[in-house]
């Protein structure tokens, strides 16, 4: 082949790829390795460099898409069929382009309606319980009444909860003090969850999903070591029945297993420094002062009955749909030797819970897996279109197999029956250790 038509070809298949990644993400600055000519593949592979997709050098990866390197956003030409977990840079070419786009209008109006919601709920069971009404009944009657209204009044606040999630990876504006305001509002003072830590140690878990040792909250038990485990642990498990409403409030304030939200100690606060630790202070500080600004108004009763009863059915909530996303029969973790950020955000689970719910709780249950494999840059309101594009394109490439969905419509008699038949536990096999 002449040295022009070597140029031409090479400059074709150039403009080809950047023509379909530009859609998405620019700038691209693909390495073509492999060439030929007649009935082959012009290109045989493309190695997308460290200044690409969809940022421009490695510190802007690792502040987007978090230790992200070259070998995760390697891409084939073409599907490959050769089994192989696909790399994020695969993946993101399966997803259409506008499922990438934050829209700060669009990420408020959630936030809004979320407001709306708790601030009327708790408002109305606020109304009741200060009723001449409701003081009238005997105490137990007092708590039939008004258990409806606090079931409610959690959920809204557990899809308030959500909204602060989203800001806590970026999600709900481009802007950084957009987010924070979101946060602070959504998760400091109305979930009593310190944004800035709560959104520090999740960013952990996010880097190692399904890591053995380095996963951030969840503790992961071996059940053949369960002999040789501290006492403290063995109690754990041998009350895990009891602790379903209280788990959130013990990851927050006792730090278990991450280190605490509240007070900054543990795992999580190693090298930290201290500018990091004023400014997840100021979080904590806003919870407080919301908490002690309603407790001093309502006095302790009422504070109860209106504010704390629904943060327990919130922590359920939280608890609950957190624990199945990460939790199957056949999931698998990882150690140092085997990790890999795709592997692990492929043994998350998407879980139906009923279109209604799934909605009103912003695909956080169904469409999980997305959301792991982009954490930082698919938001909440395009999760089920990604994810639709997402089981097509492993269709394509014949992996299926690796998305897991699980329907779950009797949602609160499936995490009792799993938490009190695994808690914490896997099975020494479903650990994929080097060989």
């Amino acid at each position: 082949m002449t040295y022009c038509k070597r140029i031409a070809l090479v400059t074709l298949a150039l403009a080809i790829n950047v023509g379909v990644q530009t859609s998405a993400f620019s700038p691209i600055v693909p390495t073509i390795h492999g060439f030929s000519v007649g009935r082959r593949k012009f290109v045989t592979k493309i190695k997308i460099s460290s200044n690409s997709l969809p940022i421009v050098n490695i510190e802007t990866i690792k502040e987007a898409q978090p230790e992200l390197g070259q070998d995760d956003l390697y891409i084939e030409a073409e599907p490959a069929n050769n089994g192989k977990v696909p790399k994020v840079g695969e993946v993101m070419r399966m997803l259409p382009k506008e499922t990438f786009q934050i829209d700060t209008n669009t990420g408020l109006f959630y936030f809004a309606v979320d407001f709306l919601a708790v601030a009327s709920s708790m408002g109305f069971l606020n109304a009741v319980v200060t009723s001449n009404l409701y003081h009238s009944f005997p105490v137990w009657a007092q708590a039939l009444s008004v258990a409806p209204l606090q079931l409610l009044t959690g959920f809204a606040m557990w899809c308030m909860w959500c909204i602060g999630h989203d800001a806590g990876h970026s999600t709900v504006s481009k802007s950084k003090k957009i987010n924070r305001i979101v946060g602070e509002i959504a998760h400091s003072m109305i979930c009593l969850t310190p944004f800035v830590p709560w959104a520090k140690s999740h960013r952990q878990h996010h880097l190692n999903h399904n890591h053995l040792t380095k996963d951030y909250s969840h503790q992961w038990c071996i059940r053949e070591e369960a002999d040789i485990m501290h006492p403290a642990i063995k109690a754990a498990y041998l009350t895990r029945n009891l602790q379903l409403p209280l788990l959130y409030f013990i990851y927050l304030f006792l730090g278990i297993p991450d280190g605490g939200h509240v007070l900054f100690y543990g795992r999580m606060w190693e090298n930290s420094k201290m500018k990091v630790k004023l400014d997840a202070a100021l979080s904590v500080i806003v919870s407080f002062a919301t908490a002690g600004t309603l407790w001093y108004n309502m006095g302790t009763a009422d504070f109860t009955v209106v504010c704390m009863v629904p943060w327990l059915v919130t922590s359920f909530w939280l608890f609950m749909v957190t624990y199945l996303q990460h939790h199957s029969d056949d999931g698998k973790l990882y150690t140092d030797d085997t990790f890999s950020f795709e592997k692990g955000a492929f043994e998350t689970v998407d879980r139906n819970y009923g279109k209604l719910i799934n909605r009103m709780s912003h695909h956080m249950m169904d469409g999980h897996v997305v959301h792991h494999l982009f954490f930082e840059k698919v938001p909440h309101y395009h999760l089920e279109k990604a994810t639709e594009a997402l089981v097509q394109g492993l269709e394509e490439r014949n992996q299926s197999h690796l998305y897991k969905f699980i329907d779950t419509p009797n949602f609160s008699l499936e995490i009792i029956k799993q938490f009190n038949k695994n808690w914490f536990f896997i099975n020494e096999e479903q650990v994929v250790r080097k060989q």
